[in-house]
């Protein structure tokens, strides 16, 4: 190759990438875009013709790479956690107080950011390039979207400093502009294609393209915010770190101010609350976070939200409309909720046909009847729900609402129960088919046993079948039954049993997550199983027992336990295990001193298995210490190729790299039996 080639192209490789940084991140372009576009494409050009000059941080890799299979999954090395809300000043004021008292300082400083309306990420840099992005999902476990997120501009390829860290995970929030917006919905309008309601639908939707070329004609940008894991940086206050990222070639939003009091807090957010209707995005709020990050290590976190930061909502966008009705939802847990349907009406951009009423106690309290006229509010994500309603309005033809006493699905009667300072309404019938095809729908969902091919849809016609009274009935569902089903047939009815055998070897945190405990989610779970071996063991912890670890509430032990107290509980998950459920320690093997081939082996998966699905192959990997990673490369160990590989199996072919079929791959798998 002629040396002039090799020189041009990390000539263009290097000015691109400076111009880009300098036009999304900086605002200061200094090249039209005319001649930008010409570089980029001199620069394709190039490396169409010698690939070996494409690196992972060519500006090129901004067009998109081909298409997906699906997406891959990837736990979080730390959880992206919510945050708790605050609504006026004396939440804010309280907050402060909680701080002061649990860490006991005499002044605490807090930076304050804009709460950014958009989708939540996390990239992960290793020795300054970006090797992998995963969405925030539910907060411990998102999908692997790293070739969407190359083609966001403003988000650096490779970072902007010599000295990089071995590891960086940096968040932050994936956004479309005001006037991007509506400039995609113009574009769909013209192709008779159906609008994005809002910019974060629209952000979302884009991330989620399977297609990353599709992804880059999508104006998203980023802000970032924070870290999780790092090594080799040495972060001491919130402020500080995010001039780091900055640094590093980050955006960072323009108006993150520190205040040295939460007398200034409160005045920031006056002041951001003023410029809200003159910013180019979206936002519903401000985030108020202590700055020194000792602090916030010693404060910690609690299940779902760190304890060191609130987000100040602004008020929600409100409207009124008619109440046309009330219908009453059965839960999962067998809590009857009161729904009202509303005439539709847009809210915040979203049309509202309905909204919740919460419970009986909040009906009679705001004295809501069918046929009033009702102010309705909605805050971003938060169901829709009745403020109040205006008396002004009625006719006398409004009804008073009557709540059941009887169950509307199973005809069982209703309990009243106690729950904080008001009344939920439960139907105490466990069998009651409202709460079965919940919870079984929960005890096969993608977090719990994953077992593919089973639906909602199949669950109700199962359990209408009677084929389903209870989650241990799973286990020995026969395929002819299943075969004679309306819409099935032989094929579907062998592979959705054969999902259910595969499910059959089950990590403990999946299984305790499945059960569908009362204020046990899947963090809750991941703490449990930290800590113990055996679901005999969690069957018989004590509440003191679970409260001595660390994020596990008094809530959420007082249910783990009332739950195995339970005699029918305790012979469910009994009946489970002696249909062949393996419930496993999910330490990897590496801690454990198993030797498995798999162990520390770097996998790639591709095309579609037939036994179990991706992210349950991907999970049985982890569990032998294995690694999963989205990309094949030279350091990938392995290739599993279920059907309809792409081209992900050519590269490997290409690289020399190991490659195992389904049935290869069980066959390894089982040595660890």
């Amino acid at each position: 190759m002629d040396k002039r080639i090799r020189a041009e192209a990390r000539s263009l490789q290097k000015e691109l990438t400076e111009h880009s940084h300098r036009y999304h991140v900086l605002d200061d372009p200094v090249i039209s875009d005319v001649e930008y576009d010409r570089m980029l494409a001199r620069l394709m050009e190039i490396e169409e013709r010698f690939p070996e000059l494409s690196t992972p941080d060519s500006p090129t890799k901004r067009v998109g790479a081909p298409p997906l299979d699906a997406f891959e999954q990837a736990r979080h090395s730390l959880p992206m956690l919510s945050l708790d809300n605050a609504f006026n000043d004396g939440d804010v004021r309280a907050f402060h107080a909680r701080i002061v008292k649990l860490t006991g300082a005499d002044t605490v400083a807090y930076t304050v950011e804009p709460k950014l309306d958009g989708v939540a990420v996390e990239l992960v840099y290793e020795y300054g390039l970006l090797v992998r992005a995963v969405t925030r999902g539910d907060g411990v476990t998102g999908e692997v979207i790293t070739e969407n997120i190359r083609t966001i501009r403003s988000v650096p390829l490779k970072l902007k400093t010599a000295l990089t860290p071995p590891l960086l995970e940096v968040r932050g929030e994936i956004i479309i502009k005001k006037d991007g917006f509506e400039k995609l919905n113009r574009v769909r309008m013209e192709a008779g294609e159906k609008l994005f309601a809002n910019p974060r639908n629209a952000a979302a939707g884009s991330l989620r393209q399977l297609d990353s070329k599709i992804t880059a004609q999508r104006p998203l940008d980023i802000f970032v915010y924070g870290v999780g894991r790092t090594d080799g940086l040495e972060l001491t206050g919130q402020a500080r770190m995010l001039d780091q990222l900055k640094e590093f070639g980050f955006p960072v939003n323009p108006h993150i101010r520190t205040c040295p009091d939460v007398s200034q807090v409160i005045d920031a957010y006056r002041e951001l609350d003023r410029l809200r209707g003159t910013l180019s995005y979206e936002i519903d709020g401000m985030v108020i976070k202590v700055d020194d990050m000792g602090l916030q290590q010693q404060l910690g976190e609690k299940i779902k939200s760190p304890r060191w930061a609130v987000a100040y909502k602004f008020p929600a966008v409100r409207e009124t409309t008619v109440i046309n009705d009330i219908i009453v939802q059965v839960g999962r847990t067998g809590t009857l909720t009161p729904v009202a349907i509303l005439e539709p009406v847009n809210v915040g951009g979203v049309t509202v046909s309905r909204a919740t009423l919460h419970n009986e106690d909040e009906i009679r309290r705001k004295d809501i009847r069918i046929g009033d006229t009702a102010l309705i509010i909605r805050s971003g994500d938060v169901i829709p729900k009745v403020v109040k309603i205006i008396p002004e309005s009625r006719t006398g033809d409004e009804k008073v609402f009557i709540m059941p006493d009887k169950c509307p699905v199973c005809g069982s009667d209703i309990q009243r129960i106690r729950q904080d300072r008001s009344h939920i309404n439960k139907c105490v019938n466990v069998s009651c088919q409202a709460q079965l095809k919940e919870r079984i729908s929960h005890f096969v969902s993608k977090k719990a046993l994953d077992i593919d091919g089973m639906g909602k849809k199949i669950v109700i016609q199962l359990v209408d079948e009677g084929m389903l009274r209870s989650y241990a009935d799973i286990f020995v569902l026969q395929e002819d039954r299943i075969a004679a089903l309306d819409r099935m047939a032989e094929k579907s009815a062998a592979n959705l049993i054969a999902a259910v055998n595969a499910s059959k070897t089950v990590s403990l945190r999946r299984f305790i997550y499945a059960l569908g405990i009362d204020h046990t989610g899947e963090n809750a779970a991941k703490l449990i199983s930290d800590q113990f071996t055996t679901i005999e063991e969690v069957m018989s912890l004590t509440p003191e027992k679970l409260e001595q670890i660390h994020g596990i509430g008094p809530e959420t032990a007082f249910a783990v336990c009332l739950f195995f107290s339970n005699p029918e509980n305790v012979e469910m998950v009994q009946k489970i295990l002696d249909a062949g459920v393996n419930v496993i320690n999910e330490k990897p093997v590496s801690d454990s001193g198993t030797d498995h081939p798999f162990s520390g082996k770097r996998f790639v998966l591709t095309g579609t298995l037939h036994t179990m699905t991706r992210s349950r192959a991907k999970q049985q990997l982890e569990s032998l210490g294995a690694k999963v990673t989205s990309a094949v490369s030279a350091k990938t160990d392995f290739l599993l190729a279920g059907e309809k590989a792409g081209s992900k199996l050519e590269k490997a072919r290409q690289l020399g790299i190991d490659i195992l079929d389904e049935t290869q791959f069980l066959t390894i798998l089982k040595r660890e039996i």
